[in-house]
């Protein structure tokens, strides 16, 4: 592997994915995509810098400002044209958040006329749903726990996000309840800008190594269990 020599490596942290990355007691970024930037950083003996941002949605728009190196998103063919995607290392599912005594069973029910569905604005599911969605209407929030923090104040009929989060909501809120099953599939992956092609080749030759080791899955499992 040719080594790109760098003084530290700056990892974009998406701190509105609250089951990749959170903030610790200490301030400081903790989670999945944190551990896995030390593996990077450790592997090209470069030291990491944490550039940590509440939404997906900005990190994307600082892709062409040089003010990260490495990122951790969702793959979406909108960032495509400003990011290099390397192969997923997670899929994580989407799916919507109801109140308990709701009609709603499915999410094949969610595409009606009137429905107000919740999203993080810029997150990957506000993509895939604005893509997806012919009849309900998306109300953009500033990020997905603001999504669902409006709902459980009476905003909009449902909140679509990332299963995990929304079942701690449910769980901690009474009279709530997320649905079943899916609304789509998210691939989570590791990303550079698209003017660092050899950046892109030397965390893929990283990635492809550790998912056939092992060690990817690892750490992955450790922060999961008790999801």
């Amino acid at each position: 592997m040719s080594v790109i020599a760098d003084s530290e490596i700056r990892f974009a942290i998406n701190l509105g994915n609250a089951v990749l990355a959170t903030t610790l007691p200490d301030g400081a970024p903790g989670g999945i995509t944190v551990e896995i930037a030390r593996k990077i950083a450790a592997a090209l003996d470069t030291p990491p810098r944490f550039v940590t941002y509440p939404t997906a949605g900005k990190v994307v728009d600082d892709a062409q400002n040089g003010r990260w190196d490495i990122a951790f998103l969702a793959v979406d063919p909108k960032r495509e044209e400003v990011l290099r995607f390397t192969q997923p290392y997670i899929q994580i599912q989407g799916t919507v958040l109801v109140r308990a005594e709701s009609s709603w069973q499915s999410v094949d029910q969610m595409d009606r006329p009137g429905v107000v569905i919740n999203v993080g604005k810029g997150a990957a599911y506000d993509l895939h749903l604005t893509r997806q969605l012919q009849h309900a209407t998306l109300n953009r929030l500033d990020s997905s726990q603001a999504a669902i923090d409006a709902f459980l104040r009476g905003e909009g009929d449902m909140a679509a996000g990332i299963r995990q989060p929304l079942t701690r909501a449910a769980r901690e809120q009474a009279g709530y309840r997320v649905l079943p099953d899916n609304f789509g599939a998210i691939n989570q992956a590791i990303c550079v800008p698209r003017q660092q092609p050899a950046r892109y080749e030397q965390i893929v030759e990283l990635l492809t190594q550790w998912q056939q080791d092992g060690s990817l899955q690892s750490i992955i499992d450790s922060y999961l269990a008790d999801a």
